[in-house]
């Protein structure tokens, strides 16, 4: 199962759309996650129709009418993996304790809010994935994304795409 993860969109505001190859990926994804800062209706509508799957929260940018159709935090399983999706879960330090004691429930944790691609693993195996953001680099060297693939119940081939 191929996985698109992204969030920090910020369109319009910080592109007018996504980037080519990231709407790429999206066609060719089995789910596409989306942590949050849409900031517009519009690509919300987009990723639906073009999405096989759509998993998204709102974000701190996020008017009421994203907010009226997105959670602040979703959780799905895919093929036994469990996956939870927020926008912010505070300071760097000290994530992976405070996100293993919020989400015990979870193996994967995917959020934003920083625009700095994160990829660790708290001491009792979640995994934490921030993917940048594919529009606002803002103190990064690049825009990003990731992608990454469920096998068997497993998250494996994590890959953080440059943009």
């Amino acid at each position: 199962m191929r996985l698109v993860i992204m969030a920090d969109t910020h369109v319009p505001k910080r592109a007018r759309d996504l980037p080519a190859p990231l709407w790429d990926d999206v066609d060719a994804a089995d789910v596409v996650f989306h942590a949050g800062d849409w900031v517009d209706v519009a690509l919300l509508d987009a990723l639906e129709a073009r999405a096989a799957r759509l998993v998204g929260v709102y974000g701190n940018n996020d008017g009421p009418a994203l907010r009226a159709r997105l959670p602040e935090v979703a959780r799905v399983e895919l093929d036994g993996l469990r996956v939870a999706v927020v926008h912010e879960t505070g300071a760097a330090g000290g994530r992976e304790r405070r996100c293993a004691a919020q989400y015990p429930d979870a193996d994967v944790l995917v959020f934003g809010h920083s625009h700095i691609p994160w990829d660790t693993t708290a001491p009792n195996g979640l995994r934490l994935l921030n993917p940048g953001s594919p529009t606002d680099r803002r103190r990064q060297p690049f825009a990003s994304f990731m992608t990454a693939t469920v096998l068997d119940g497993a998250l494996v081939d994590v890959d953080l795409h440059r943009l």
